[in-house]
């Protein structure tokens, strides 16, 4: 059974400012990465009791779920009923102690790219590490083997290629925050832009 995304519920589920598309739009900045998946590691670190790094076998061996839910782009795209399977953010805390001094999760991404996220974001019950959409693999253009998903935010804090995550005290904007987009990304307040 799949976990259900609060938005889907909402009577109008396309947020302002925004139109629908039947595809899914390909939109990153550079070349799309290579990934050795016998050499791909996932890093969880900072503010954390003893830091992991998991190979992909291992990351794949971590409890599995579905999510159902809307995506929003901040170039003013929806795509509806998206069916997410990957790792719940849970089970990463699940695997390290979090400090309690620990207010920000950093995710760190393939080419260096980072993108921040208030714990409270992080950790909703709809956010995962997606390996799939709607049954297939991710292709590379969209971030294969790992992408971030948070469907309550705009689509580029979901970020593709993940590597890690870091837990930290302080707020440090990423890529594309620090290039002019909101740090938080709410797509029903239209926080597109700083």
């Amino acid at each position: 059974m799949a976990i259900v995304s609060p938005d889907i519920l909402r009577e109008n589920r396309v947020p302002p400012g925004q139109h629908l598309v039947s595809g899914w739009p390909t939109l990153h900045y550079g070349g799309v990465p290579r990934v050795d998946l016998d050499s791909w590691r996932f890093r969880i670190f900072g503010l954390v009791d003893h830091e992991r790094t998991l190979s992909f076998s291992q990351f794949l061996g971590l409890p599995q779920v579905k999510v159902l839910s809307d995506i929003h782009c901040v170039t003013s795209w929806s795509k509806l009923d998206n069916v997410w399977e990957g790792i719940s953010t849970s089970s990463i805390k699940d695997l390290v102690r979090i400090s309690p001094a620990a207010k920000f999760a950093i995710i760190h991404a393939s080419a260096g790219f980072t993108t921040n996220l208030p714990l409270d974001d992080f950790f909703q019950d709809d956010v995962l590490f997606a390996l799939k959409h709607d049954g297939k693999a991710l292709a590379p253009e969209h971030g294969y083997p790992v992408r971030l998903v948070v469907p309550r935010l705009y689509f580029w804090k979901s970020a593709k290629w993940a590597e890690g995550v870091e837990f930290t005290v302080e707020d440090r904007p990423g890529f594309w925050e620090s290039n002019g987009y909101n740090n938080h990304g709410d797509p029903w307040k239209e926080e597109r832009y700083s």
